[in-house]
């Protein structure tokens, strides 16, 4: 686990982040990174996620170089087992392989954030099927997977935090598309879940 986690991380930003950004960027002239250092709440998310990011970096480094420094994260001895790092690996290249292939269908209507600058198509079609954010969904997986792979404080606060962010973000996003292709997306809602299951509710409230 010590060189796997530092070799995944490595593989899935240069997959998920540098070539998708090249790949979208090359192909549309425009930078899909679209997220700036806004004064609201998507900034606040933003600067956040890239925090926690750092965070991630830094229990992999320890984990793997440092031993004693990393007794400071406080390690979860009970989760350290041969059974529960199967479950780590298997939600990681799951996770991983899932991103990749909701980001390759979104094409080039990917981006890192909102773009209020160009309407990108509405995707529903391959993963977005069976859940309206295929793409974040991985990114929770990835979360739990890195936890459990690492089991200690830090990771465990990284996972909290990070899934509450991703949940917010979620929203305003599904708030924008709304806005940008209206009773298109509203159907969409109605035909997909926001993750996977779609909760009961009542009629009241089945486009939320």
């Amino acid at each position: 686990m010590r060189y796997f986690l530092p070799a995944y991380f490595i593989v899935s930003a240069l997959t998920v982040f540098v070539l998708r950004t090249y790949l979208v960027g090359a192909r549309t002239g425009i930078n899909p990174v679209a997220e700036k250092w806004r004064d609201d709440v998507r900034g606040y998310i933003a600067r956040w996620l890239v925090v926690l990011a750092i965070l991630v970096i830094v229990n992999i480094t320890l984990f793997a170089l440092d031993a004693q420094a990393y007794r400071w994260l406080l390690p979860m001895a009970g989760l350290e087992t041969t059974a529960v790092q199967a479950v780590a690996v298997v939600l990681l290249v799951t996770s991983l392989v899932w991103i990749a292939v909701a980001q390759a269908q979104m094409g080039d209507s990917w981006r890192i954030g909102i773009d209020p600058d160009t309407k990108t198509t509405l995707v529903s079609q391959g993963v977005f099927t069976v859940s309206r954010n295929p793409i974040f969904l991985g990114m929770r997986i990835t979360l739990a997977g890195l936890f459990l792979a690492n089991p200690n404080v830090l990771s465990l606060l990284v996972a909290v935090v990070g899934d509450v962010l991703i949940q917010v973000q979620v929203r305003v996003e599904e708030q924008y598309l709304e806005s940008v292709h209206g009773r298109a997306y509203l159907d969409y809602k109605v035909r997909v879940p926001r993750w996977l299951l779609r909760w009961p509710k009542n009629e009241k409230n089945k486009l939320s």
